[in-house]
């Protein structure tokens, strides 16, 4: 008999309802730390929306529409204090306890365990199953949590924040944040990032706050203005446009909307300038950026004599065996006769082995004087850093980033000790973290950003790669020429066709393949060709598939679980833990989804799980992965989980910045809204040596023509004209 699953969370939309049948179709988000979404369906009544529901069921993986959660069995959870006490005891402050023990401890002890266990630690030896290890993590949890911290902990919890920020709130607010936050639960909007309205408002609703209440409006309008930027990609929104969003987030007519803006305004959380509205945090990086970039630098470097210059690049040609042409020496000499220049250039144009030698070329012109290298991931800077013989950092981490403070250790009054920056894969990089690294980079005398500008923008506001382009303000060196290397040539041709918008000469030879199938043949293609790679003597590590959607028959979900099944199938010998509908075993490929500075991991890297560790074996009890990173091992708990996923297929925008020596990447019409021009060539200019497309090739030819010409509305070149002249 298949064994029952049972999730919690919430209903986000009813895709299908019948009112005859009951049968429903509903995206549903998991009551976790990272509220992923999945599909439900099943013979049920219509759900509520904001209702916390456990349901019961089975995981299925359906032939045309991926993975989704059957379900057999519904409950409506009723928010009580019991609740909020197994939160707490089952969070991170009590290491090795888990959720069912959690409730076990809440029924033997009552509501009220907090205070008996204070006044009597010993009352826990009469708990079942009690044992040290429980005991200590039970007091060591209870006792060294100030009461204080205590009660905004069981309120919170008891109104459904999780435990991460709940941790952000004690933070910033202190010991005053049950006082705060009883007083105005909207202040949470304002000051601790990471928490929305939404959250604020539910929190406020239970409070009794009026739905008319001022503070609630401004704080709707502020979260407005962000979310319409994060929302299209823009560092400003439009008047008419912020008006008619908010309207629908409060969903009433009675304010003054003017009145508004003027608070939010005096109180410096946005700035209005003529029509246009920034949260003050994008009006400030553009400002910021455009006033770094017209003084730089404060302080120059000595020139370079010309023929030692051209001595030292003659040096380096030959201990690599290699001759630049005219434009690659150029780019080099450009890098020492300015103090800010921009180097830009597809796959195989030579954008790497230039930067060898303006960073060998440095330290020998000058060696008294500190070089940085950085990029936005993980994966790049690591790729630049054996490029260039030289370590290169993350830009979170050269800037000593705060995850749960969203600050940065590095800035005006503690800059980087630097006298060069080179930044790596730019065109990922916003608005926000280019001014936060420029704020850090007063004593910084020469800057080169590298990047594709026809590669994906950043995930955030702006597009500054593009912007600073189009100022001509900037020594710009770009590459066109490429430069034919024995493997993967064929890439690099069909790359260069797409960027130069030749799809007529398209062809597929060579290192690029493509099969063509039904969206529902997809799997079978796909397996095929992986068992034929592995055949040759590749390793999983090698092959990456790279996808735009997570959900379907052909998304990142269901690719992910079909690899998982045929390279790492069950295996007695082998530790496997069920997280949600995924399982992990050992030897499986992992990905890293957020940054986690302290353990020198990042977004976008992959490594091996290589150890499972269940609690019986481990001395907290409690579950631990242990992921190995190149050599860098990292370990988790249920925790932080949520921070890692499958990596056998991954997002096309998780992979910009990485390369892989072979890439398979599912064009399917399911996907189609997605694929563009620009996400193709980024997914393509991922391979090294093959490419390998399977699906619909007339979507694939179309899709390259839909061209994403990169309007966000920023200001920043406009700033920079208006500094610069």
């Amino acid at each position: 008999m298949e064994e029952v699953s049972k999730i919690c969370g919430k209903i986000k939309n009813i895709i299908f309802y019948s009112e005859s049948t009951l049968f429903s179709v509903c995206s549903f988000n998991l009551y976790d730390l990272d509220e992923k979404e999945i599909i439900i369906t099943g013979n049920f009544a219509k759900l509520e929306k904001d209702i916390l529901y456990n349901l019961y069921g089975n995981y299925q993986e359906h032939q045309k529409y991926g993975m989704q959660f059957k379900v057999s069995k519904i409950e409506k959870i009723l928010p009580n204090d019991d609740d909020s006490l197994i939160r707490y005891f089952s969070g991170p402050l009590f290491v090795g306890i888990g959720k069912k023990f959690a409730t076990e401890l809440v029924e033997f002890l009552g509501s009220e365990l907090v205070e008996i266990i204070k006044e009597n630690p010993d009352v826990l030896d009469t708990v079942p199953k009690i044992n040290a290890k429980r005991k200590t993590a039970i007091i060591n949890g209870v006792i060294n949590v100030e009461e204080s911290l205590d009660k905004t902990i069981s309120f919170l919890n008891s109104h459904g924040l999780g435990i991460r920020n709940i941790m952000k709130i004690d933070k910033i607010y202190g010991d005053k944040a049950l006082e705060i936050i009883t007083n105005n639960p909207y202040s949470l909007v304002f000051d601790i990032d990471g928490i929305g309205f939404s959250t604020s408002d539910k929190l406020a609703s239970a409070l009794g706050f009026n739905p008319e209440d001022k503070k609630r409006l401004v704080a709707a309008l502020l979260a407005s203005v962000m979310d319409l930027c994060m929302r299209n990609k823009d560092t400003y929104c439009d008047y008419d446009e912020l008006f008619n969003y908010f309207r629908k987030q409060i969903d009433q007519d009675s304010f003054n909307f003017d009145e508004l803006i003027s608070d939010l305004v005096a109180r410096k959380m946005i700035v209005v300038v003529e029509n246009r509205i920034y949260h003050h945090t994008q009006y400030n990086a553009e400002v910021f950026i455009s006033e770094y970039l017209s003084e730089f630098p404060l302080f120059k470097l000595p020139q370079i004599n010309d023929i030692d210059l051209k001595n030292g690049l003659d040096q380096f040609q030959n201990s690599i065996n290699i001759t630049y042409e005219q434009k690659q020496q150029a780019a080099i000499l450009s890098f020492f006769s300015n103090d800010f220049s921009i180097l830009t250039g597809g796959p195989g144009t030579g954008k790497t082995t230039i930067t060898q030698a303006m960073v060998y070329l440095y330290k020998q012109l000058y060696p008294h004087n500190t070089i940085a290298l950085c990029a936005p991931t993980g994966r790049a800077a690591q790729r630049m850093s054996e490029l260039c013989n030289n370590e290169c950092y993350t830009i979170h981490s050269l800037l000593k980033w705060d995850l749960e403070a969203n600050t940065f250790g590095k800035n005006e009054t503690d800059p980087l000790e630097i006298d060069c920056l080179i930044i790596d894969e730019f065109s990922m990089v916003d608005s926000y973290l280019f001014s936060n690294l420029l704020k850090a980079s007063i004593n910084v005398k020469k800057i080169c950003i590298i990047g594709d500008e026809d590669q994906l923008p950043s995930v955030s506001c702006g597009c500054v790669l593009k912007d600073l382009i189009d100022t001509n303000f900037f020594n710009t060196i770009q590459l066109s020429t490429i430069f034919r290397q024995k493997e993967g040539s064929d890439v690099i041709d069909l790359a260069h066709k797409i960027k130069m918008n030749n799809f007529d000469e398209i062809c597929f030879k060579g290192d690029v393949a493509f099969f063509e199938c039904d969206k529902y043949q997809v799997k079978d293609v796909v397996l095929s060709i992986l068992k034929q790679a592995i055949e040759k003597g590749y390793d999983i590590t090698s092959i990456q598939m790279l996808a735009s959607k997570y959900s379907g028959v052909a998304g990142i979900d269901n690719l992910n679980n079909l690899v998982q099944q045929y390279y790492n199938p069950y295996n007695p010998d082998l530790n496997s833990y069920k997280v949600g509908y995924k399982t992990y075993r050992e030897n499986d490929k992992i990905l890293q989804l957020k940054n986690q500075v302290s353990d020198g991991v990042f977004n976008g890297d992959i490594g091996i799980l290589s150890q499972i560790i269940y609690p019986s074996e481990d001395v907290n009890n409690q579950i631990r992965f242990v992921v190995n990173f190149s050599g860098n091992y990292v370990e988790y708990t249920s925790e932080n989980f949520h921070n890692i996923t499958h990596a056998y297929c991954v997002s096309i925008h998780k992979s910009q910045g990485s390369e892989y020596p072979i890439v398979i990447i599912p064009i399917v019409s399911e996907a189609s809204f997605m694929l563009q021009k620009r996400l193709l060539y980024t997914a393509i200019t991922r391979a090294k040596k093959s490419l390998i497309l399977v699906g619909n090739k007339q979507l694939f030819l179309s899709s390259l023509q839909k061209v994403d010409q990169l309007n966000r509305k920023t200001t920043l070149k406009q700033m920079l004209i208006e500094k610069f002249n």
